[in-house]
């Protein structure tokens, strides 16, 4: 974790610029206000804990009042640590390249499914403000973010660190934010939901009876006609996520079936051959 003097607060978005480097708030990349409530959030507290230890091994003092804040926040809840966010998908993943190279020919057909998923994903109607959970390194946030006002977020911190590389490095501009892609909705007056929400290796996450909750997350985070994209993994020995990340392969009629009861219309799924299923829904 890198100290910056002046960043878009990672959990509220507000710009912020710090006074010196001992400053917490640049090593967490979050603003006071976010950084006061560490005590009563599992994520802002992980990232608190991480600036402090970053801080420390940089040999950079910080001010009594920083001190004070995070020993606050980290009484509040003295509880067992939360378990990790689950890992995002790294680049190498996606490219197959390094630990991920499975041969030529599975790398040909592999890259070519994963040109289908993007233009799919390019061809669909989104627009407005578009939320994308559990965006990982971004390797979808540049294409979206030139679509509408794009909102993304995922609990691995280093993961949204990657994305904002990647939407700085296209000149994109969008809403980074540590959250649990599950978490509560914040309730906004007059706000009916979003109008488009990219669902990618997202489903998969959760098993069994999980699937329900998951699909009324969903709906509950978009406004009536809003636009639902999934895109999923097939049951495929050389594809599927990283090795030592669990996963769920759900069949698509079950996933069409959960999406329909949880206020989805008009579900389309299509698989794009080995490795991909790629998805849209209407909220209702």
């Amino acid at each position: 974790m890198s100290f910056r003097a002046r960043f878009d607060c990672l959990w509220c978005g507000e710009p912020w610029t710090v006074r010196t480097p001992g400053d917490l708030e640049g090593w967490a990349h979050l603003c006071p206000t976010c950084l006061g409530k560490a005590g009563t959030n599992q994520f802002l507290r992980g990232r608190l804990r991480q600036a402090i230890t970053a801080r420390g091994a940089a040999g950079v003092a910080g001010p009594a009042a920083a001190e004070s804040v995070a020993a606050s926040s980290l009484k509040q809840r003295a509880v067992a640590p939360a378990p990790p966010p689950m890992p995002a998908f790294p680049d190498d993943w996606f490219l197959r390249r390094g630990l991920f190279e499975r041969g030529a020919i599975h790398d040909a057909a592999w890259a070519a499914e994963l040109d289908v998923v993007t233009r799919w994903l390019d061809a669909l109607p989104l627009s407005g403000r578009i939320l994308e959970p559990a965006a990982g390194v971004g390797f979808f946030s540049p294409l979206l973010a030139t679509k509408g006002e794009l909102h993304a977020s995922d609990a691995d911190t280093a993961a949204l660190d990657a994305a904002r590389d990647r939407l700085v490095a296209h000149r994109l501009l969008a809403h980074l934010h540590v959250a649990d892609p599950w978490g509560a909705v914040a309730q906004v007056p007059d706000d009916p939901g979003a109008d488009a929400l990219v669902a990618a290796f997202l489903l998969g996450r959760v098993r069994g009876a999980g699937l329900e909750t998951a699909a009324v997350t969903l709906r509950r985070r978009l406004r009536p006609g809003g636009l639902l994209a999934v895109i999923e993994l097939l049951a495929d020995n050389a594809g599927g996520p990283p090795s030592g990340i669990a996963w769920t392969t759900h069949e698509p009629g079950v996933i069409e079936a959960s999406l329909g009861r949880a206020g989805f219309a008009d579900v389309q799924l299509r698989p794009t051959g080995r490795f991909f299923l790629t998805g849209s829904a209407t909220a209702v």
